[in-house]
């Protein structure tokens, strides 16, 4: 019986914390789009109705989602963000991501928090037992959200509007958000891939690599070679955190940025191809209307025409 009254104390403490950092993120966006805050890690978003999707490229961080939902799509692998779950991100990953559930009387309002690899290698040796690994090893995964994540977040934002504070007790609560995180569901896997010299950390270097390199030929065994792995231990480890092969994440980088490079009107659809490596336009218009469901310029008149309506 008191094992029950406190399961439910707890769950009503956790939705109260929902519900306070909700009111503060949907008062601190005042329009739809990213906001950037006091706290250079901290970004909240906002969208007042669903959209289309679109490419982007998460990073490692801590995603949470307030209200309405998204949908994120890594490989052929469909995930849905809702408020009973938060999300890491481990590794450099492109995905499409649409929001599925938003309006002006409830906007879709998420927070995401950008993780340091480096600092969470340094925490390492203060969390004194990690959880078992998951058994999933994705570079972008989902769990239930406790008030142990949710508390330092909330106290955060609540000093988004007290800068001097900020400045003494962000570095703290940023120190206990790592900790909890690392506590958690996903802090093994995290702590696989800070690692120096493990496999995770092998794969986010060919990652990194990757993201430099992307309109360059590329051979597998030379970027095995690059972070010291065979060309099959690259080849399966790479899959299992990405959800897709090396070749297939260096043809999802060139094609999100040949889209930018369209959506931004600094060249035709020709030289965007030879810009992000490719040597046949059409064989890149092909990869294109597969990827993103419709040729090159109609696809950015599409989005065009979308992001017009999102103003409007």
């Amino acid at each position: 019986m008191n094992n029950k009254l406190s399961s439910n104390a707890m769950d009503s403490r956790l939705e109260q914390g929902r519900e306070e950092l909700t009111a503060v993120v949907e008062r601190l966006t005042p329009g739809e789009g990213v906001h950037a805050t006091r706290w250079p890690a901290l970004s909240l978003f906002r969208a007042d109705s669903p959209g289309v999707p679109t490419c982007a490229m998460y990073g490692p961080g801590l995603g949470l989602a307030l209200q309405g939902a998204k949908q994120i799509l890594l490989g052929q692998q469909v995930f849905v963000h809702e408020p009973a779950s938060y999300l890491v991100t481990s590794v450099d990953v492109p995905v499409s991501s649409q929001v599925l559930r938003a309006s002006a009387e409830e906007p879709c309002l998420c927070l995401t928090f950008q993780l340091d690899l480096q600092r969470i290698r340094g925490l390492l040796p203060e969390v004194k037992a990690l959880r078992a690994a998951p058994a999933s090893s994705r570079g972008l995964a989902f769990s239930p959200l406790d008030g142990g994540l949710l508390e330092p977040l909330l106290r955060l934002a609540r000093l988004l509007d007290a800068p001097d504070d900020l400045a003494v007790l962000g570095p703290l609560i940023e120190h206990e958000l790592l900790y909890r995180l690392l506590a958690g569901e996903q802090g093994a896997h995290l702590a696989q891939i800070a690692t120096s010299g493990s496999q995770g950390d092998q794969v986010s270097r060919a990652i990194e690599w990757l993201r430099r390199h992307y309109d360059e030929p590329l051979r597998i065994e030379d970027l095995a070679g690059r972070v010291n792995m065979s060309a099959s231990s690259l080849h399966h480890h790479f899959r299992a955190i990405t959800a897709m092969s090396p070749l297939q994440y260096q043809k999802q980088l060139r094609l999100h940025e040949a889209r930018r490079l369209l959506l931004a009107d600094q060249c035709d659809v020709a030289t965007a191809a030879h810009r992000v490596g490719y040597e046949s336009p059409s064989q890149f218009s092909r990869e294109y209307s597969r990827h993103f469901g419709a040729p090159p310029l109609r696809d950015v008149a599409r989005l065009r025409v979308a992001d017009a309506d999102a103003v409007a």
